[in-house]
């Protein structure tokens, strides 16, 4: 264990003693070394400097240096005399020329400066004490002092040493036993006392009065500790015993009360059945009233709402919690306009119908039927809200008038196709008996020639000098695209079996192009051959599953948009541009008419393919032309159509067929 770790773990007493004793010995020694260093000091300072000028001066004096000078032995004999001064450490004469003559050293050899003028630098270098006294003759006496004390005073100083060390042993003896009377007598006795009052659990003990020093208050600390733990303890003790008495009693109690518990728990068991089976019909009921397709809410008679089910929140936006406990004119704010009606319904107990509701989310504006319940019962009067959305209801009763619609149009086509073919048969061929009855080589023409006297060669060159032959062939031109145009019309409205065959996607979009080239819009004046056509055909595409004449029907339709969202649009700069496209996209055979017109607005887009919507004027359009498109490449062909469009940027139509017939037994033709 290192000292100081000892000395640490020493007794209060002790610790004091000890470190009493390391103070007298410290004081000593300093004493010791103080007392040799001062009379070291005045020893050297003072006692050998008068020492060796007196020794100067009776050296100097004319009768003691007579013959001093005389010879080295004669000043040899001198410096022995003196030498037996014990402060003398060494001594030596110089002749008149200031050269050594002679001298004496006790102790070891000082190198003595050989001449008198040496004698001032020798003593910056050499720190004893030294006199240079002039003799009569004009010699001169060097005396060095010695630098050691007596023995005489070691001896008395250790003397004097010993006696205060046995002094302070004696002194050091007195405090300890009043240390141990005074300080660590008590401190054992608190410390006797406190392991008395661990071992027997005895507060009533307490410690002797001490003094009115920092132990007595200690002790009469300890004493106060001592009372205050006595008077808790019995404080304890007594609460020992109540609560003992509690504590029978609480027996007593409790076997009471084990078997009221016993009935309870058969209790709460029944309850907690019953409450299961009601939690389970609640979320039965709720997951049957969230499961509708209708939006449901019950409310109590001031109009606050009390159920919700998913279908609100979805329609309204305002999450269950949030609408619980609300007026339903906060939760669900379309409904504000309907509270007389949903009033009068509480009133009166009777269902309230209304039976279209126009609602618009962002762009989306739906249609929605409400209808207004009352409701009785033990919990009060109230209403339920039933909101059902009948958009796609209404649309298709839309979509079923304009199939009507469309089957009429298509009938009415068909018998406009048989009134028309009539005249167009008379037109065609009568043209061709003109071009007969004008021709040189029938014999009739020339028999009939010769009756009337007509040349027919005459006749022939007037009719070319005025270009009658290219004004009939017009009337054919024009008979046959009549006769062409009567047959898609009887092809569309046709309700007969229509056959899937190998289609050159290519192939049809060319004559598609051709037929536009032909078309002049009258009412705006505009031409389709002023646009710029780019073809983009896919090589790796072959022969598609397809009835061709209605994509070419389709194809047309969209060729014709193009070339009018081109004529409507506002910048001029850039020339009119249609790109078509072909693509292989496995299942998929891609058709795409891309133009740089006018473009649509989103809320146009979303509508075009609806039959009889149309943004043309009146007498420009029937809004026929993109629905009966869709029906075709939807319908008939199985197949995809979708549009993408920017507004003052353009539109690109994307027709999809599949590359593997489809065989569909349920077809439905308009």
């Amino acid at each position: 264990m290192p000292l100081r770790q000892r000395l640490e773990n020493l007794p209060v007493g002790q610790k004091l003693l000890a470190a009493l004793l390391v103070l007298l010995a410290t004081v000593l020694l300093v004493a010791n070394l103080t007392f040799i260093s001062v009379a070291y000091w005045i020893s050297h300072e003072s006692t050998a400097p008068q020492a060796l000028q007196t020794l100067g001066s009776l050296a100097a004096n004319p009768g003691l240096m007579e013959h001093a000078l005389d010879s080295p032995e004669s000043a040899k004999a001198l410096l022995t005399e003196m030498g037996s001064y014990a402060p003398l450490r060494a001594g030596a004469i110089y002749d008149a020329s200031g050269q050594l003559l002679a001298q004496v050293q006790h102790g070891d050899h000082l190198a003595l400066p050989e001449q008198i003028g040496q004698v001032q630098a020798w003593g910056r270098t050499e720190l004893r004490s030294h006199h240079t006294s002039r003799l009569p003759k004009g010699g001169h006496l060097l005396l060095v002092a010695s630098s050691e004390l007596p023995m005489a005073f070691y001896t008395g100083t250790f003397t004097a040493s010993l006696g205060i060390l046995v002094f302070s042993v004696l002194l050091w003896l007195l405090i300890a036993r009043q240390i141990k009377r005074l300080i660590t007598q008590p401190i054992y006795q608190l410390e006797e006392l406190s392991r008395q009052v661990t071992r027997e659990e005895n507060y009533s003990l307490r410690a002797k009065p001490g003094n009115n020093d920092e132990i007595g208050s200690l002790a009469e600390a300890f004493n106060t500790m001592l009372s205050r733990i006595e008077a808790r303890e019995q404080e304890l003790k007594r609460a020992r015993d109540e609560a003992q008495a509690a504590y029978d009693q609480a027996q007593a109690l409790a076997e009471e009360t084990r078997h009221t518990n016993r009935k309870l728990e058969l209790e709460v068991q029944v309850r907690s059945k019953i409450e299961k089976k009601l939690t389970g019909f609640q979320i039965y009921l709720n997951s049957i009233i969230d499961s509708m397709p209708s939006a449901l809410i019950a409310l109590d008679e001031q109009l606050y709402v009390t159920q919700w089910n998913q279908e609100a929140s979805a329609l309204s936006g305002t999450p269950l919690d949030e609408a619980l406990n609300q007026p339903v004119y906060l939760a669900f704010e379309p409904l504000k306009p309907f509270l007389p009606q949903i009033k009068d319904t509480i009133a009166h107990h009777r269902v309230v119908k209304i039976e279209r509701v126009t609602w618009t989310q962002g762009e989306d504006t739906r249609q929605y039927a409400l209808t207004f319940y009352p409701l009785m019962g033990g919990g009060g009067r109230g209403a339920v809200i039933r909101i059902d959305d009948i958009t796609q209801r209404l649309s298709m009763e839309d979509m079923m008038v304009q199939s009507e619609k469309m089957l009429s149009v298509g009938g009415l086509a068909a018998g406009m196709a048989h009134e028309i073919n009539n005249p167009l048969g008379a037109i065609l061929h009568n043209v061709q008996n003109i071009r007969r009855r004008l021709s040189n080589d029938l014999p009739k023409n020339i028999e009939h020639a010769a009756l009337t006297g007509v040349d027919l060669d005459a006749i022939n060159r007037y009719l070319q000098a005025r270009e009658i032959p290219k004004l009939l062939d017009g009337i054919q031109q024009a008979g046959a695209r009549a006769a062409k145009i009567v047959t898609h019309m009887l092809s569309f409205s046709r309700r007969s079996n229509r056959q899937m065959s190998p289609c050159d996607l290519s192939a049809l979009i060319d004559q598609a192009i051709d037929i536009a080239s032909n078309d002049f819009d009258l009412a705006i004046g505009f031409d389709f051959k002023g646009q710029a056509i780019t073809r983009q055909f896919d090589p790796q595409l072959g022969p598609v599953p397809g009835i061709p004449n209605e994509l070419e029907q389709v194809l047309l339709n969209l060729l014709k948009n193009a070339a009018q969202a081109i004529h409507q649009r506002q910048d001029t700069t850039e020339p009119g541009r249609i790109i078509l496209r072909t693509k292989l996209n496995p299942p998929w055979a891609e058709i795409q008419v891309e133009d740089n017109g006018a473009g649509m607005p989103e809320n146009v887009r979303k509508r075009i393919f609806e039959p009889f919507f149309t943004t043309k004027e009146v007498g420009q359009g029937t809004g026929l032309g993109l629905s009966v498109s869709y029906f075709i490449i939807t319908n008939n062909h199985k197949g995809q159509m979708e549009v993408h469009s920017t507004p003052g940027q353009g539109t690109c139509f994307t027709l999809r067929l599949p590359l593997a017939p489809v065989h569909d037994s349920t077809k439905l033709e308009l």
